[in-house]
C-alpha cells in the first residue's frame, strides 16, 4: 500500500489509478486527458536501426525484418493488449514505397488491413485511412505515415510483402484489456479527420473555452512582465502572443500550380460563422508578369488579383477583403479564381483565409497548393482547369531587410515564456521555439500550436495546462532588443482536477553538441508522460571539412563532394524509460524521427498535424552553414514513465558532427491535484524484450551518455506532487528499495 500524498493533516481516500490512457480514437478526441496519469501502459517501438551500432539503419534492409513468414517480412508483433499508434517508412527513390507491396495488419487473429502500402498512405482506401491520418512521400517530404490508432485485446502482427528497408512501428502495451475494443476498419472516424484537418487554425480540444485575460505591453531588454495571474483549480486552454515588430523569415520553400487562358481553380475554405467579413491572401510567383485574375466567393465576384511587373526571385502576396454580406453566418465558403490575362499564365502557391471576429483578424484556414500537398488539396476539394504546370519546389524570398531579420531572430530566441503553476515554474522556453519556430518567424501549423507570420498574425498554443491553486504567466526579455507593441492573451476556465493530474512542462535546452554524447531533449525524474519536442538544429559543418568515414549511404547528391553539411541529420533518437539501459525507442535518423526522409527531400519544408519541418536555412538569415527546424508531437504515441525518463537524439551517425542545438520538450508530470492515485507496484522484472531480427546476430548498444545525468544539468527537470511532499513515483521507488515502509 502506498501512503496518500494529499495535503498535510488531511485524510483522503485513495483513488485507484487508471491502468492506461485513452484508447483508440479517444487519443484524439479526449485531449484534455493528456495531463492524466497513464498507469502501467508502456510505449515501445520496432525499427530498422543498426543493431551493430553503425549507420546501416535500413540502406541494405539487414535489420528490417523481425522474421519472415510465407506472407513476407514481419515488422511488428506483440502478445497481449495494446494499440498500434504510428507506422513510418521510406525507401529509395525518395520515399516511393510501391516496391514494399502489401501491408497486412492482424489484430486478435483477424486481418483488419491487407492492401498495397502505397495505396494506404495515398488515401485510396478512404476513411479512416485518409489525409492527414495517412500521408505519402509528397505530404511528408520523403516518408510515409499511418497515424490511425489500431487497438487490440490479445495480439497484433504487422507484415509487409517485401523488405521495407527503413521503418518505425510504435505501439502501446497495456497491462489489461479493460476498455479496449479491437480496431474496426469500417469506422471512418470522420470527426477525428475533421479535427486533424483544422491543425494550426483551430483548438483541437473544441474550444477555446473560458475567460480571456489580455495585456498589451512593451518590454525593455532585461525586463519581465506578468501577463496573467490566475486562481484554481482551473486549466489554461489557450495562450496567444502577438509581436508586430517581428518580421517573417525572408526565405520560403514552396510548391504550386498554374493555369492558362480560360482556366481557373476552385476550392472550399473554413471561416468563422461569426465573421464580420473575411480576407483571402494569395502567395504567388511574380516572375511571371502581369497576372490578372478574378476572385469569386460563394459565386459572387469580390475582387481581382494583379501581380504587376515581373520580380524574379521574390514571393508575391496580395490580399482581397470580402464583405460580411457574402460570408456572415457561414462556416465554409466556396472560392473560385478565373484567368483574365497574363504574360504567360496565372500561378498560385498558397491561400490563407482570415476571419474578422469581434473586430480582430484570426486565421481560420490554409490551403498550401502543389504536388507536395496532395492530401491538403483533396481535403479542400481543390480543382484546377487548364493546368499548365505543377512546380515541385521554388525557393523565393520576401524583400525584408537583413537587420530586421536579425532583430526579429534575437527577440524570438531571447524572449522567454515562463509559466509558474502552484509556485513551481514548469514552462521556461524561448518564445520562438515554444511555438515551434526556433530559427525565425516561419509558418508553423501543428495540432497543438500555430505561428501565423502574416498580417496581424498570432502565435497560439492549445496545450491543456491544469493547476490546483494558482498560475502565473510571464514574458521575460533576455534579448538586447526592446519588445514594443506586443499583446498576450491567456484563456482559462475552472475545472475539476482528478487524482494524478500532471502539470504541463516545456523544458528548454540550448548548447553546442558534445562529441560522443547524445543531445538530450529531456531528463525527468518521477512519473509523467512525454508528448514531443520542437527542435532547432544549427549545423556547424564547414564546407571545406574533411570527409568522414561515417559519411552516410543516404547522401545521394553529395557523395562526390568533400563533405555533407547535413550529416548531423544522421543521428537516431533513443528514449530510455524508468532507468532501463536499453532504449524503448531507437530510431533510424533525425529526419526519420520527424516522419520525413532523405534529408527532408533535400530541403523541402512541410507541415503535418503531428510532425513537420517548417524551416531550412543555408548560409544566411542567421544560419552560418546549414540549419533545420522541426517538430514532432506524440499525441497518439506518447511515452509514459513511472520513475524517470531520458529522451535523446544523436548528432551525426556516431555523435560525431558539431552543432548548435536548441530543443523544447513538451510533457506532463507532477501532481496538480495534490492527490495521487493508488498505483500498483512496479514490475519486479523488466518486460520481455521486443523480438529481434533473425540475421545477423544482434549486438547490444550501450547508451553513450549516462541514463540519469547529474541533477545540476540545465536540461534536467525535477518534479514532485506540487504540494511540497514526496512525489508518488519517488514513494514507489522508496518502497521497492526498502528505504521506506508504509502500510
Amino acid at each position: 500500500m502506498v501512503a496518500d500524498v494529499g495535503a498535510p493533516g488531511q485524510a483522503q481516500a485513495q483513488t485507484p489509478a487508471p491502468t492506461k490512457g485513452p484508447v483508440g480514437w479517444d487519443t484524439y478526441r479526449d485531449l484534455d486527458a493528456m495531463s492524466q496519469s497513464r498507469g502501467d501502459e508502456q510505449s515501445r517501438q520496432f525499427s530498422s536501426y543498426d543493431r551493430a551500432g553503425g549507420n546501416n539503419d535500413g540502406f541494405e534492409g539487414t535489420y528490417s525484418c523481425l522474421r519472415t513468414t510465407e506472407r513476407g517480412c514481419v515488422i511488428g508483433e506483440h502478445q497481449g493488449a495494446g494499440e498500434i499508434t504510428s507506422i513510418w517508412s521510406t525507401r529509395e527513390p525518395l520515399g516511393d514505397v510501391s516496391a514494399t507491396g502489401n501491408i497486412v495488419v492482424e489484430l486478435d487473429g483477424r486481418t483488419v488491413l491487407d492492401a498495397p502500402l502505397i495505396d494506404v498512405v495515398t488515401g485510396k482506401l478512404g476513411a479512416p485511412f485518409s489525409w492527414p491520418l495517412v500521408g505519402d512521400a509528397n505530404d511528408t517530404a520523403g516518408g510515409v505515415v499511418i497515424k490511425v490508432p489500431m487497438p487490440y485485446r490479445e495480439s497484433m502482427r504487422v507484415t509487409v510483402q517485401h523488405n521495407p528497408y527503413f521503418y518505425h512501428l510504435s505501439y502501446r502495451a497495456f497491462p489489461d484489456a479493460e476498455g479496449v475494443r479491437t480496431f474496426d476498419p469500417g469506422d471512418p472516424a470522420e470527426d477525428v479527420l475533421e479535427q486533424l484537418r483544422t491543425f494550426g487554425v483551430a483548438d483541437p480540444k473544441g474550444g477555446p473555452s473560458g475567460t480571456p485575460v489580455r495585456r498589451d505591453f512593451d518590454l525593455a531588454p532585461g525586463a519581465a512582465t506578468t501577463v496573467a495571474e490566475l486562481s484554481g483549480p482551473a486549466q489554461i486552454n489557450q495562450l496567444r502572443v502577438k509581436l508586430p515588430q517581428v518580421v517573417a523569415a525572408p526565405q520560403v520553400v514552396d510548391d504550386g500550380r498554374a493555369f492558362g487562358a480560360g482556366g481557373g481553380s476552385r476550392f472550399t475554405m473554413r471561416v468563422d460563422p461569426g465573421n464580420q467579413g473575411i480576407r483571402v491572401i494569395r502567395r504567388y510567383d511574380p516572375q511571371i508578369a502581369d497576372q490578372v485574375g478574378s476572385l469569386h466567393v460563394n459565386g459572387r465576384r469580390v475582387g481581382e488579383w494583379r501581380s504587376g511587373a515581373a520580380a524574379p526571385g521574390l514571393w508575391g502576396v496580395q490580399v482581397v477583403d470580402v464583405p460580411a454580406e457574402v460570408t456572415a453566418g457561414r462556416s465554409t465558403v466556396q472560392v473560385e479564381n478565373r484567368f483574365t490575362s497574363s504574360s504567360l499564365d496565372f500561378n498560385e502557391f498558397r491561400y490563407d483565409v482570415h476571419s474578422l471576429v469581434d473586430g480582430e483578424w484570426v486565421r481560420t484556414d490554409v490551403l498550401d497548393l502543389g504536388p507536395g500537398h496532395p492530401g491538403e488539396e483533396a481535403a479542400h476539394g481543390y480543382r484546377i482547369d487548364n493546368p499548365v504546370f505543377a512546380r515541385e519546389k521554388l525557393i523565393g524570398r520576401y524583400p525584408t531587410r537583413p537587420e530586421d531579420v536579425a532583430a526579429s531572430d534575437e527577440v524570438l530566441d531571447g524572449t522567454r515564456l515562463r509559466i509558474t503553476f502552484d509556485g513551481r515554474t514548469t514552462v521556461d522556453a524561448p518564445i520562438g521555439e515554444f511555438f515551434g519556430t526556433g530559427l525565425g518567424e516561419y509558418d508553423v501549423r501543428t495540432m497543438m500550436s500555430s505561428v501565423d507570420p502574416g498580417l496581424d498574425g498570432w502565435y497560439t498554443a492549445w496545450w491543456p495546462m491544469p493547476f490546483g491553486k494558482s498560475a502565473k504567466v510571464e514574458l521575460v526579455n533576455g534579448s538586447g532588443v526592446p519588445v514594443t507593441g506586443a499583446t498576450a492573451e491567456v484563456v482559462s476556465a475552472p475545472t475539476e482536477l482528478t487524482p494524478g493530474t500532471g502539470y504541463f512542462h516545456a523544458t528548454h535546452h540550448r548548447g553546442t553538441t558534445v562529441p560522443g554524447e547524445d543531445w538530450n531533449f529531456l531528463t525527468a525524474h518521477g512519473a509523467g508522460t512525454f508528448y514531443g519536442v520542437s527542435h532547432s538544429m544549427r549545423g556547424l559543418i564547414p564546407p571545406g571539412a574533411r570527409t568522414r568515414s561515417t559519411q552516410p549511404h543516404s547522401d545521394l547528391r553529395t557523395r562526390a563532394l568533400e563533405v555533407n553539411q547535413r550529416n548531423y541529420l544522421e543521428g537516431d533518437e533513443r528514449f530510455y524509460v524508468d532507468g532501463s539501459r536499453e532504449p524503448a525507442w531507437h530510431g533510424t535518423g533525425t529526419e526519420d524521427f520527424y516522419e520525413s526522409g532523405w534529408y527532408f527531400r533535400f530541403g523541402t519544408t512541410y507541415s503535418m498535424p503531428l510532425a513537420g519541418n517548417p524551416s531550412h536555412e543555408i548560409n544566411g538569415d542567421g544560419c552560418r552553414y546549414d540549419c533545420t527546424g522541426a517538430y514532432r508531437l506524440l499525441l497518439n504515441d506518447a511515452v509514459p514513465f513511472r520513475t524517470g525518463f531520458v529522451a535523446d537524439v544523436e548528432h551525426g551517425p556516431v555523435n560525431d558532427e558539431p552543432g548548435d542545438y536548441g530543443s523544447t520538450a513538451y510533457w506532463y508530470g507532477g501532481n496538480a491535484s495534490g492527490r495521487a492515485p493508488l498505483l500498483p507496484p512496479l514490475p519486479t522484472r523488466p518486460p520481455s524484450p521486443a523480438p529481434t531480427p533473425s540475421a545477423p546476430p544482434t549486438t547490444s548498444v550501450t547508451p553513450t551518455r549516462p541514463v540519469v545525468p547529474e541533477t545540476t544539468a540545465p536540461h534536467t527537470t525535477g518534479q514532485d506532487a506540487g504540494t511540497g511532499q514526496l512525489d508518488i513515483g519517488e514513494a514507489v521507488a522508496d518502497i521497492l528499495d526498502g528505504r521506506r515502509a508504509t502500510g
